[in-house]
C-alpha cells in the first residue's frame, strides 16, 4: 500500500465524445494494474472519487469515467431526493452498447498510460455501476470484476432487450458479487438467479451476502454498514491482488 498518489481530472476520447473522468495513480516509477470504477446513479461524486483514490493507494491506476456523459455531462449528485430523481432519469437514458463502448474506451485510455500494465485490467462498480460492470465483464480485456449490489441484472438491460444475466456465458475473467440480503431494490430470488447463472456457466466467481440494505459500501448513504463495507473491501483487495497483480 502506498500513501503517495496523484489524482486529476482527465478526458477519455471515444469516437468524437469526450468522457470526463477522475484518474488516480501511485506516484513513483513502475507499472500497475488498471481498474475502471463505475459510478452509482449520482455520477462521479465524492464517494466514487474516494474509491478511485483508495484503489490508487493499494497500487492500482484507477479511473472513474462519467457514464452519463452523453445525456448529463457534469452531473454530480449528493444522495438527496432531487439528485436521486435526476440520476434515475439519466440511468434510463443509457444503452448497453454505449456503456460497453465507453468502458472499452476507458480501458484503451488506461492502456496508453505508461504506468499501466496493459494486460492487467479490472473493474468495480456500485449500484447501477454494479450492473454495468457485470455487463462489462464480457469485455475480453477485463480480468477481474467486483460488482456491488447491481439491481436489475436478472430482469433488464440498459436501453432494453434481454436481461444482462443472459450474457453471463460471455464473462471472460473472475467476478466477485456483493449483495445485501435486505436490499429492497434486489429481491433475494434475483440474487439467487445471478448466482445460479454464474454456477451454471462455470464462471470463476465468489458470491458475498451481507445482512444489509442497498448501498452498504457507501459511507454517505443511510444503509452504510461499516462492518460489511470493511469486509467487502478486503475481498476486493484479495480479488484484484490475486488476479491482476499476478499478471505483473
Amino acid at each position: 500500500m502506498t500513501s503517495h498518489i496523484q489524482a486529476t481530472a482527465v478526458q477519455i476520447p471515444n469516437d468524437g465524445l469526450q468522457i470526463d473522468a477522475h484518474l488516480a495513480q501511485p506516484i513513483g516509477s513502475g507499472t500497475y494494474p488498471g481498474i475502471v470504477v463505475i459510478q452509482e446513479i449520482w455520477g462521479v461524486n465524492s464517494h466514487i472519487r474516494s474509491v478511485t483514490e483508495r484503489l490508487a493507494q493499494e497500487g492500482y491506476v484507477a479511473i472513474a469515467p462519467a457514464i452519463f456523459q452523453r445525456s448529463a455531462p457534469g452531473f454530480e449528485g449528493n444522495y438527496d431526493a432531487d439528485s436521486t430523481t435526476l440520476g434515475r432519469q439519466y440511468k434510463e437514458a443509457t444503452k448497453a452498447d454505449e456503456l460497453l463502448s465507453d468502458v472499452q474506451a476507458t480501458i484503451a485510455y488506461l492502456q496508453t498510460l505508461p504506468a499501466v500494465k496493459g494486460n492487467a485490467i479490472g473493474a468495480i462498480g456500485f449500484c447501477f455501476g454494479g450492473h454495468v460492470v457485470y455487463l462489462a465483464a464480457t469485455l475480453p480485456a477485463i480480468k477481474a470484476t467486483a460488482s456491488f449490489y447491481g439491481a436489475g441484472i436478472a430482469t433488464m438491460t440498459p436501453g432494453g432487450g434481454k436481461p444482462t444475466l443472459t450474457r453471463t456465458p460471455e464473462i471472460k475473467g473472475t467476478l466477485y458479487a456483493f449483495f445485501g440480503t435486505t436490499d429492497p431494490l434486489i429481491p433475494v430470488e434475483q440474487i439467487e438467479q445471478v448466482e445460479d447463472a454464474l454456477k451454471a456457466h462455470q464462471i470463476d466467481h465468489r458470491f458475498f451476502r451481507y445482512p444489509s440494505g442497498h448501498g452498504f459500501f457507501c459511507d454517505q448513504r443511510p444503509d452504510y454498514n461499516p462492518e460489511a463495507a470493511a469486509d467487502a473491501w478486503e475481498k476486493v483487495k484479495e480479488l484484484f491482488g490475486r488476479v491482476l497483480k499476478a499478471e505483473e
